[in-house]
This record gives C-alpha cells, sequence and structure tokens, in this order.
C-alpha cells in the first residue's frame, strides 16, 4: 500500500492494496497514520471500523486476493471514505432477521456510523463510499492548509526519506513542521519584523480560533 497525493481543494490519499485477511490490520494502521498526519485523530476509530467492513465486503463477495483500493478525502470537516474494486455488483444490506454473517452486517453498519454512504458503478467495477464528521468546518479547513503545506514542505526537504511506519511518519511530520516554522522565522526577520512578535500572535490567532471550534 503506498502513496498519497494532494488534489485542491481537498487533501487525498489513495491506497491500493490485496483484499485479504493479512492486509487488514496494515490498511487500519495505514488509515491510522493518514488521520493522524491530517489532524483529525479523533475519527480514527470510526473510520478504520468503517474501513474494515468495506474491505471486508470486497474479500467476503468479490474474492479473497482481490485488487482493490481505499480512497480516502478530507475536505470541509467531512471525511470520505472510498472502496474501489473490479465487481459490478452492487451490495445492499440484508433484510431484516438474516444472519449477520450471511451477507449485509457491513452496510448496516455504515448506515448507522456514516453521515451518508452510497455506491457507483464504474467502467471497471464499482465504488462503496461513505463520508464521516471529521471536524468543525473553521478548524478542518485550518488543519487542511496546514497538512497541503507540509506535506509539500516534507517532500522537498526531505528527498531521499525512507518510508517507515506510521510512528516514524508522524515524527517526520513534526520535524518537518520544526522546520518550516524556524524557515518562517528567519523569512520574518529578513523582512525586518520581529520573530517573537511573529510568535505571540499567531499563539493569540490560535488560542482564538480554538475557543470558536
Amino acid at each position: 500500500m503506498t502513496g498519497y497525493e494532494n488534489t485542491e481543494p481537498q487533501l487525498r490519499c489513495v491506497l491500493p492494496f490485496e483484499a485479504s485477511p493479512a492486509e487488514m490490520r496494515l490498511l487500519r494502521r495505514a488509515v491510522a497514520a493518514q488521520f493522524m498526519q491530517w489532524g483529525v485523530a479523533a475519527a480514527v476509530d470510526e473510520a478504520q471500523l468503517a474501513v474494515t467492513e468495506l474491505a471486508t465486503n470486497v474479500i467476503k463477495h468479490v474474492g479473497g486476493g482481490a485488487a482493490a483500493t481505499l480512497i480516502m478525502t478530507l475536505h470541509g470537516g467531512r471525511i470520505r471514505l472510498e472502496m474501489h474494486d473490479k465487481s459490478h455488483v452492487v451490495p445492499s444490506p440484508a433484510p431484516v432477521g438474516v444472519h449477520e454473517e450471511e451477507c449485509g452486517r457491513g452496510l448496516h453498519l455504515l448506515v448507522h456510523l456514516a453521515a451518508d454512504w452510497g455506491t457507483l458503478l464504474t467502467a471497471t467495477g464499482k465504488v462503496v463510499w461513505c463520508e464521516l464528521d471529521g471536524a468543525p468546518g473553521d478548524f478542518s479547513r485550518n488543519v487542511e492548509r496546514a497538512a497541503t503545506v507540509l506535506e509539500g514542505y516534507q517532500g522537498r526537504s526531505e528527498p531521499g526519506a525512507r518510508a517507515g511506519g506510521p510512528h516514524s511518519a508522524g515524527l517526520r511530520l513534526t520535524e518537518s513542521a520544526v522546520e518550516l516554522i524556524t524557515d518562517l522565522l528567519h523569512w520574518t526577520a529578513a523582512r525586518g519584523d520581529d520573530p517573537d512578535d511573529i510568535l505571540d500572535r499567531a499563539q493569540m490567532h490560535y488560542e482564538a480560533v480554538s475557543e470558536v471550534a
């Protein structure tokens, strides 16, 4: 499972994977790492549960080992999870009274868990998607802007960085944030501004926005 890409005006992460039980733990870890990077840690548990059910649906109804792709987006406080596979069979919730192990359990969970969900047929298969509430609108926009800048800044400042686990990825992002703030302070000093004054104003603005959120 590799790679994310930024598309304006939203943050977007693309994770191709093989639909198998062995991949489930890696998929959940990847979701957690990406949500931590986006600053929406509060939604990790719900997202991991939703992704597990979406991937399980692929294993059960498309087949173990099937190629699938999870696409996650964050925009305006709303998280969208899309599971792409190569089957044109559209799933539906099981009728009331059908044992949960037979079919439809995951979709019933999505109905109760997600703010919205649906299916979409594509030229190569289908998409089962759901949307979760992430963060208040203003706070989320601040986080999205920062994440977009940091992802691009990290790529330029660490061209030879190797991929690692969620902890190492989070540590690298934190280090990039410190480097970015340091560079901005150098930039303000070069303009003749007082870096301490800029930090004080930024702190006051952060506290004011946090109180509203």
